[in-house]
């Protein structure tokens, strides 16, 4: 198994940039008739955090995903970091060029080393 970080152009600076989880989302409940004190901390997906770059990055989002399920998963991995997750060198290869010719430069990927 590959992962690798996703890279985005950043629409303002035009940076490449990765979004990170720094603290997951908090969602509470208002009640009709009653004060419900009752909330839960979730972190995003990794579809739903790059879905939040939206405006933020010079591609469309969901144009991403679409493009990245093609070959691989996107996850959030150590509750933290965006990575797409490969079976094969040869999927991240394909993701790659897919990426190129699709977004012309504006997305790509970095290969993160096995540890150990």
């Amino acid at each position: 198994m590959l992962k690798t970080k996703l890279w985005f152009t950043c629409a303002a600076m035009h940076d490449p940039v990765t979004p990170i989880l720094t603290r997951p989302a908090l969602i509470g409940w208002d009640a009709k008739f009653r004060d419900v004190e009752l909330q839960i901390e979730r972190g995003f997906s990794g579809e739903e955090l790059v879905r939040r770059m939206k405006g933020w990055v010079t591609s469309d989002p969901q144009e991403v995903i679409e493009v990245v399920k093609e070959y691989g998963r996107l996850r959030v991995l150590d509750e933290r970091d965006l990575v797409v997750e490969l079976e094969t060198m040869e999927d991240y290869e394909r993701l790659a060029q897919a990426l190129q010719e699709t977004f012309n430069g504006e997305v790509n990927l970095e290969l993160i080393p096995k540890k150990g």
